[in-house]
């Protein structure tokens, strides 16, 4: 019976201090919620890459690109990319994301068929992407009332994906090609 006690006791402890432990630990995650986008790597072809790369809250009136994650084969990679993005609704919201090269050339985009007001950030995840593995490409957002100019990432599925500045005139013709969205749901 006192090693039952003496058990009951220790389990007691040890779960006192995992909550208080799991306390910190979320308190620090919220604490590091206003720093940089740290680059975003990608794991080698058939694993999985964490994409909890804390983010500040957007202030512009932009989508920002978050994180980008890339699985499969060459040739026809899936990316998985997350969007930040001030929307209010159809009336304004992030309509689609793409993966561009150096050129400014349009190699996939994923259209984004309704508004995610109650669901920011949000990932969304699309392909065939018809790249090699060590192609170097762009991943940007854009909204329907303004366009390009928020967070996007540049990289390769070989090296990773890294947060970088991208002029909204880069490759700005884009915003007429097809495909493009044909409506917002809600």
């Amino acid at each position: 019976m006192n090693k039952y006690i003496r058990f009951l006791r220790l389990a007691f402890f040890a779960l006192c201090t995992g909550s208080i432990l799991a306390g910190c630990a979320a308190a620090q995650v919220e604490s590091t919620a206003t720093t940089q986008v740290q680059p975003v790597g990608v794991t080698p072809i058939g694993k999985e890459s964490p994409m909890d790369t804390p983010t500040p809250p957007t202030t512009t009136p932009f989508a920002d690109v978050l994180s980008v994650r890339a699985s499969g084969e060459p040739g026809a990679y899936t990316f998985s990319v997350e969007i930040r993005s001030p929307d209010l609704g159809c009336q304004q919201y992030a309509d689609w994301w793409e993966v561009i090269d150096e050129k400014g050339r349009l190699l996939y985009r994923r259209i984004l068929l309704h508004s995610h007001v109650d669901e920011q950030p949000f990932i969304r995840s699309g392909g065939p992407v018809p790249i090699r593995e060590g192609s170097v490409v762009w991943v940007r957002a854009h909204m329907n009332t303004d366009g390009y100019g928020g967070a996007a990432f540049k990289g390769s599925v070989r090296h990773g994906f890294m947060q970088v500045d991208l002029s909204p005139d880069f490759a700005a013709k884009l915003e007429q090609s097809p495909p493009l969205p044909e409506d917002c749901a809600f």
